[in-house]
């Protein structure tokens, strides 16, 4: 279109303009030239607010290849497609790769996919979704893309060049061409710029990195992530277990991917959640992802519940003390969740850790959490002391006594927390299970056993005994 006049530089939000294109009364010939205007991601934001009628006429304005494209933006295309004529949905599907197509017939129901998958004609298309299928949702097999170029070992730059140009129509991951050897195991990978201005008398073997990064299609996403991400390509093969053949590919979208679902992940267990929520799920959804761990936090709070209870005597005698266990509990159980939060970033790193380092990572975490408890639990003893001796009927022996039963709690408690909050996602660790399992409300809730006993057994010492 010659007319730009609705670039906004300054508001980048097309939607009402997209809309009001498609909605118009312009010939489809008219929309579907002012619809190239606009990214596939700006038109799929706008897909939601369209009518059933108004989708169907937007897939025979732009075709099913557009649409594939657009398709691959939504957010929710299990929605779309299950509204659409299952030989329609079909035809798109096929012009998308192989791993976007899986993820929208996931978010299929099982009759549909099935319906959908019978009408896909493509041979080739079939076999690359089922081989996607086929691995589970932690290995890089379930991720990867079959969309990328190759050339033989022994090729020359000019061969090399008319294999690139030949295939680029089909294969758009094109910045890095990879070489394998006769019997199609991986051998190296060239770089398109390099390749480009190469002259044709060079050795093609010149331009091969013959130590390219590249993971194997059953290895594990979750403990393999950082070490993809350090390299910063554009793309990474995915190599056969068996016999090293390429087949297919990691793009930098994909990199991205996996290290929000990785993400993602950690938060939720952190949070105490069995897996990632959405906020539009169903509410039986979300109880089942938060129940289970809430349980087995009732079950830890009783056990509180009951350690405080073996001191009846202790608040029964000193009933003022009672107003000050809320701050020993919150003290410690921030920070436990302060610890955990940076041991389970450590162990997440591209790096394997010793048992040495984890020791020291340990008492470094008691080393600060001590040197903090110090420090709060002064300001903590002055607090109390000042506050008992002025706005309580207390002696102010007892007000020292009991000053000091804060503060000592408050300092041991932290120091403890401090230790736990490293300690247990080190050994979860160790037993090779994910760190992040260790949750805050779960260390929070031991650390508040340990505040508790500390605090009730100083207040019992100094304060009944003494």
């Amino acid at each position: 279109m010659e007319n730009r006049d609705f670039l906004d530089i300054e508001n980048r939000d097309y939607s009402s303009a997209i809309l009001e294109l498609i909605r118009g009364d312009s010939s489809p010939e008219h929309i579907r030239e002012g619809l190239e205007e606009y990214h596939f991601n700006d038109i799929a934001a706008v897909l939601p607010e369209l009518t059933d009628e108004e989708r169907d006429r937007l897939l025979d304005i732009v075709g099913t290849e557009s649409m594939s494209k657009i398709a691959t933006y939504l957010d929710d295309a299990g929605e779309y497609f299950s509204v659409l004529d299952a030989q329609e949905a079909a035809d798109i599907i096929e012009q998308m790769d192989a791993d976007e197509a899986l993820e929208i017939l996931d978010d299929l129901d099982d009759e549909t996919r099935e319906q959908v998958l019978s009408f896909i004609e493509d041979e080739s298309v079939r076999e690359e979704i089922e081989l996607l299928d086929s691995y589970d949702d932690d290995e890089f097999g379930s991720r990867m893309s079959t969309n990328f170029i190759s050339v033989k070992r022994g090729s020359t730059i000019k061969g090399a060049m008319k294999t690139l140009i030949a295939e680029a129509a089909e294969n758009d991951n094109i910045y890095t061409v990879f070489v394998t050897n006769e019997d199609g195991s991986f051998y190296g990978a060239i770089d398109l710029k390099e390749l480009i201005v190469a002259r044709s008398n060079i050795d093609l073997e010149e331009l091969i990195y013959t130590t390219f990064p590249y993971v194997c299609d059953k290895e594990s996403i979750s403990e393999n992530i950082e070490r993809l991400r350090s390299y910063s390509e554009d793309l990474i093969p995915v190599l056969s277990s068996k016999n090293k053949s390429i087949l297919g590919v990691i793009t930098s979208n994909d990199i991205t991917d996996m290290i929000d679902d990785e993400l993602g992940d950690d938060y939720a267990k952190l949070a105490a959640l069995t897996e990632e929520e959405e906020t539009d799920e169903k509410l039986s959804k979300s109880m089942k992802k938060r129940l289970p761990w809430l349980i087995a936090l009732l079950f830890l709070g009783l056990g509180v519940s009951a350690v405080v209870g073996m001191f009846e005597g202790v608040v029964s005698e000193l009933p003022v003390i009672v107003s000050f266990q809320s701050l020993i509990l919150g003290m410690a159980g921030n920070v436990g969740t302060q610890s955990l939060a940076v041991t389970v970033r450590t162990l997440g790193a591209d790096r394997k850790y010793k048992f040495s380092e984890q020791l020291m990572l340990i008492f470094r975490e008691m080393k600060i959490a001590f040197v903090n408890g110090l420090a709060l639990g002064a300001i903590s003893f002055l607090t109390v002391w000042g506050y008992l001796s002025l706005f309580s009927a207390v002696g102010s022996a007892f007000a020292l006594a009991a000053a000091g039963c804060v503060g000592g709690a408050m300092c041991f408690s932290m120091t403890i927390s401090g230790m736990t909050g490293a300690l247990i996602p080190i050994v979860l660790y160790r037993l090779g299970f994910d760190p992040a399992v260790a949750s805050g409300p779960l260390i929070t809730t031991i650390n508040d056993l340990v505040a508790v006993v500390s605090f009730y057994g100083l207040s019992f010492a100094l304060l009944l005994r003494l």
